[in-house]
């Protein structure tokens, strides 16, 4: 049954095929979304330099947690496993759901509320001779969503596993089946032009288990990209609030639940198709 807090949608929209995905998100695993409540040990993450060895095998010290680094840096490692999910839908997904907002939306909502792309990405999304996998490198996702901190008007631009920093001799099964990654600007809606806008680097990479396919996230909060590697941009002294860290942490866990039980069904109704 559709919540009263998620926003009604408009004639067009309730006439899409999709529309009937627009309801409440499966609730996460209430273990797996305490493992957020507090932060992790910093000694035990990662920095965005240390990229390669999520192609190792096995896991690293911390697979689920959040923490302030000592530079100030937001860090957030994130697994879910996928039962029905392959690479292929993933990547499939992350073309297809870009191209209308409410696509975006049924991901997850309330808290996710529109997507927008430019002229140039759709075309190279719509292009047949690109092979899916690589549709999204150099796209820009303009995105609204709150990630329990108010509503944020996000661009995300998407690369390529080597423009991202991962060592390509590497890149291989099963220690990798595919990814999705790259950075991003926020900035809380209704701000002006001359807001403050806070930059993160984004890593959602994807192996083959036993058990199903193993997505395993990474953000970095307060890196860009610069000249092909990641760049601290915090001043000295200065922190991204824990607020703000813990808060996409928990959004990851909720979003991240409800798309493995949202993205076997859409794949089922309309996988390999974009325009429909």
């Amino acid at each position: 049954m559709m919540s009263s807090e998620l926003a009604p949608l408009s004639p067009e929209e309730r006439s899409m095929p999709y529309a009937k995905y627009y309801q409440d998100p499966a609730p996460p695993d209430l273990t797996h979304l305490a493992l957020m409540d507090m932060p992790c040990d910093p000694s035990k993450a990662i920095y965005p330099e240390q990229m390669n060895d999520l192609l190792n095998p096995g896991d690293l010290q911390v697979e689920i947690g959040w923490c302030n680094l000592p530079n100030g840096a937001g860090f957030i490692a994130n697994r879910n496993l996928y039962k029905n999910i392959t690479a292929e839908m993933i990547d499939w997904w992350f073309a297809w759901h870009p191209l209308e907002g409410l696509r975006y939306r049924i991901w997850y909502p309330p808290q996710h509320a529109g997507i927008g792309l430019s002229p140039e990405s759709r075309a190279r999304i719509l292009d047949p001779s690109i092979p899916i996998h690589e549709k999204s490198w150099g796209v820009t996702h303009y995105v609204t969503e709150d990630c329990n901190c108010g509503m944020e008007n996000i661009e995300i631009t998407f690369l390529s596993p080597r423009d991202f920093g991962f060592d390509m001799t590497r890149w291989k099964e099963p220690y990798v089946s595919t990814f999705v990654g790259g950075f991003g600007w926020s900035s809380r809606t209704g701000n002006t032009g001359h807001a403050i806008k806070s930059p993160s680097l984004m890593c959602h990479i994807f192996r083959q288990t036993p058990g199903g396919l193993e997505h395993r996230t990474r953000f970095w909060m307060g890196y860009r990209m610069s000249g092909g590697k990641p760049e601290l941009v915090l001043p000295p002294g200065i922190s991204v609030p824990a607020i703000a860290v813990q808060g996409l942490a928990r959004h990851n866990v909720r979003e991240f639940s409800n798309f493995g039980v949202l993205l076997p069904g859409i794949y089922t109704e309309f996988g390999g198709r974009m325009i429909e």
